[in-house]
C-alpha cells in the first residue's frame, strides 16, 4: 500500500510514476473521493465540538432550556450517525482503489512493457558444450528412475511431480545445503512457518486481493472459525508477516529470516509456457530469504540479499545471469527487482531461479510493521525485502542438466558431496 498522503499532496507525481508500470491512475476519481472524505471529516469534527459544548449545559436539569438542549444533542447524534456512515463508505471505496495500485518503482528501474525490456546486469559461469546429444531433466529423471510424472498425475493431476530415489535425495540435500549456507554463513535466523495462513496475511504481502486466482484457497478449519484460509504461494508471506502489527526497537534491525517451505500456486495463464517436469508445478519447494530494515538501508540490502542468492549458484557452479526487471515486469509489491536466471543446456536458454525484491514500505504499511526511532521516539514504517535462495526444484533440474554424463547418469556437485553420506546408527 502506498502512503495515502502521496495521493492527497502529490497525485500527479504518483500518476506519472505508475504510468511507467503501465498502470493508469484515475486522478479525478481519487481526488473527488479524497475531497469528499476530507469534507465529511471536517463536518464530523465540527458537530462533535458542538455536541461537547451543548452537553456542558445539560448539567443543570432544572434549566428551562434542558429539553431544547437535549433535543439539539439528539439531532446532532442523528446527523453524526449519517455522516459517519457516509465516511465509512467513502473510506471503503478509497481503500478498494488503493488496494489495486502497485508500488512505485525506484528511479534506477528501467522503463519497459514486459520481460523483453529487462536489463542484463552480468553473467557468471562457463556454459559447457557436450560431445553427445543433450537430454533434458525429464528424460534424465526417467533414466535414473527419479522423476515420475505419471504418478503425479494419478495422485493429484497435471503439474504435480513424484520424485524417487537419488533424485528425491538430491532434492532433500539441496534444501539442507541452502539452509546451512544462509544460516551459518549469511547469518539468517532459520524459521519454521505454517503452510496455511489467514487471507489477511496474504493481503499484507500484496497477494490479495489482486492475485486471488493464483492462490489455492481452502475451507475454514472448523465450523466456528470465520477466518478464510489459503495455502502459501511462498514463505515470503508468513516470514514478512511475523512482524504483523508490531513496533520493533531500532537496535533489533536488521532482522534476517530464512525458511524452507513448499509453495502452492495455481499457475493460471501458464498454458503454452515451458511447464513440464520441475520447471512449473502447482507444488514446489523454495528456500526464502527475508530482511526487515531501516528505510535508508533498503537499497544496499537488495544488493546484499541478491548476492546471497547468487552464492548458491556459484557454489553449485551453475551458469547464470542477473537481470534487472523493467517497470512492466516487476511484481505488484516491488519497488525494484533482480531476477537470477540459470542456464538449461537442453533448451539453450536461461530460466528464472530466483527473484530478489525491495518492497520499500509497501508491505509494511499493509501489515502495520514499524520501528521506534531511538532519537525521536517516532514510529517509522520498516522496509521489507525478500529473495529466493533458491527455488529447489528448478535448481535440481539445472544440476541434472548441467552435470549430465553421456550415459545419462548425473555427477554430484562437489559442494554437495559432504551431504552424500550413508546413514548409520548403533542400536546397542
Amino acid at each position: 500500500m502506498l502512503d495515502p498522503n502521496l495521493f492527497r499532496c502529490n497525485i500527479d507525481y504518483v500518476s506519472q510514476m505508475l504510468k511507467k508500470r503501465n498502470f493508469i491512475l484515475d486522478n479525478n476519481l481519487i481526488s473527488k473521493l479524497e475531497k469528499q472524505r476530507k469534507n465529511l471529516q471536517i463536518k464530523i469534527e465540527k458537530l462533535q465540538v458542538e455536541k461537547k459544548n451543548q452537553s456542558k449545559h445539560l448539567i443543570k436539569k432544572n434549566s428551562g432550556d434542558f429539553d431544547h438542549i437535549k433535543n439539539q444533542i439528539n439531532k446532532i447524534n442523528n446527523e453524526l450517525f449519517l455522516l459517519k456512515k457516509k465516511l465509512i463508505n467513502i473510506k471503503k471505496n478509497i481503500k478498494n482503489i488503493y488496494d489495486k495500485i502497485p508500488n512505485i518503482p525506484l528511479d534506477d528501474v528501467p522503463y519497459g512493457k514486459n520481460s523483453k525490456d529487462n536489463k542484463e546486469i552480468t553473467r557468471w559461469g562457463k556454459i559447457l558444450f557436450y560431445d553427445f546429444p543433450v537430454k533434458d531433466h525429464i528424460e534424465l529423471g526417467s533414466l535414473n528412475n527419479g522423476i515420475d510424472l505419471e504418478a503425479g498425475v494419478i495422485l493429484s493431476g497435471s503439474k504435480f511431480v513424484v520424485m524417487r530415489g537419488l533424485i528425491a535425495y538430491l532434492h532433500r540435500i539441496l534444501i539442507q545445503f541452502m539452509l546451512d549456507l544462509h544460516v551459518f554463513y549469511h547469518n539468517y535466523e532459520e524459521i519454521y512457518v505454517p503452510y496455511i495462513v489467514k487471507n489477511k496475511i496474504l493481503y499484507g504481502t500484496g497477494q490479495l486481493p489482486k492475485f486471488s486466482n493464483d492462490i489455492f484457497h481452502i475451507e475454514s478449519i472448523n465450523y466456528f472459525d470465520k477466518n478464510k484460509y489459503s495455502l502459501i504461494p511462498t514463505a515470503e508471506v508468513p516470514l514478512t508477516n511475523i512482524v504483523y502489527n508490531k513496533i520493533i526497537e531500532e537496535n533489533k534491525l536488521p532482522i534476517k529470516l530464512v525458511a524452507h517451505s513448499p509453495c502452492f500456486r495455481s499457475e493460471v495463464g501458464s498454458y503454452g509456457k515451458d511447464n513440464k517436469g520441475l520447471i512449473r508445478t502447482h507444488q514446489f519447494d523454495k528456500v526464502e530469504l527475508v530482511q526487515l530494515v531501516r528505510p535508508e538501508n533498503s537499497v544496499k540490502t537488495l544488493e546484499i540479499i541478491t548476492k546471497h542468492a547468487e552464492t548458491v549458484l556459484k557454489l553449485l557452479k551453475l551458469p547464470y545471469r542477473k537481470m534487472l526487471l523493467c517497470t512492466g515486469d516487476m511484481s505488484f509489491s516491488s519497488a525494484k527487482t533482480y531476477d537470477l536466471e540459470v542456464w538449461f543446456p537442453s533448451k539453450e536458454k536461461y530460466y528464472e531461479i530466483s527473484s530478489c525484491s525491495n518492497m520499500s514500505d509497501f508491505q509494511s504499511r499493509r501489515i502495520k510493521a514499524r520501528y521506534k526511532k531511538i532519537n525521536t521516539n517516532k514510529n517509522i514504517f520498516i522496509h521489507t525485502l525478500n529473495g529466493s535462495g533458491l527455488a529447489v526444484g528448478r535448481t535440481l533440474a539445472a544440476i541434472m542438466e548441467n552435470y549430465q554424463l553421456k550415459d545419462g547418469s548425473i555427477k554430484i556437485p562437489n559442494i554437495l558431496k559432504p551431504y552424500m553420506k550413508k546413514f548409520s546408527y548403533n542400536d546397542k
